[in-house]
């Protein structure tokens, strides 16, 4: 096989520092936080982003491009977590980097185990899913995407989510929306989400 170097210029565009990290842009905004943790972990760090950067969840990655795989790390206090979704057409595998951390699955979230420090668990696409940190001190979860585009569109929430949002506002589920989310997450009625033909 014939291999190739890099300049340190170069494979510097492939290391990313832990602490020059930024939480994601779509994260700040004027939406109460009890509804943004309903949606996102508290601070989801980019890592690794696609190859063209056109996905809002890893606009801001330090690393682009390997292979159509993203990676995020999703840092939550104690007891937060977001809510049960699902990704249409992505897997998504998380792996517990700090702490322990409670995955839940199926429409309903009866499923449900806990992850201690390296576990590892993958949901397919179509599969609904959430996660919430268990443990008493703030939680890190690695968080792969691989199989498609990881971007809203790709993300269906719960018609529960959409509640608990709504309960910490009236009208707030819409400014999800506008950014891509749906809350048909489950719905057995075979209609499309409002606003999209998939």
């Amino acid at each position: 096989m014939k291999t190739i170097s890099l300049s340190a210029q170069k494979m510097a565009k492939r290391i990313a520092r832990y602490g020059a990290l930024k939480p994601l842009p779509i994260q700040q905004s004027d939406i109460p936080l009890p509804a943004r943790d309903v949606v996102y972990s508290r601070k989801l760090l980019s890592v690794i982003g696609l190859e063209d950067g056109q996905t809002p969840i890893n606009a801001g990655a330090p690393i682009r491009g390997a292979a159509g795989m993203t990676m995020t790390l999703a840092v939550c206090p104690p007891g937060q977590g977001p809510g049960l979704h699902a990704h249409r057409q992505t897997y998504e595998t998380f792996t517990v980097l700090k702490g322990r951390f409670e995955v839940s699955w199926n429409d309903d979230g009866s499923g449900n185990t806990v992850l201690e420090l390296f576990d590892t668990v993958s949901f397919p696409p179509g599969v609904c899913r959430a996660f919430r940190n268990v443990g008493d001190d703030e939680g890190i979860l690695q968080v792969l995407i691989t199989g498609g585009v990881h971007d809203m569109s790709d993300i269906d929430f719960s018609a529960d989510a959409r509640a608990r949002i709504e309960a910490v506002g009236k009208g707030l589920s819409r400014e999800f929306e506008k950014a891509g989310f749906t809350f048909t997450a489950g719905n057995t009625s075979g209609a499309a989400p409002r606003g999209r033909q998939r």
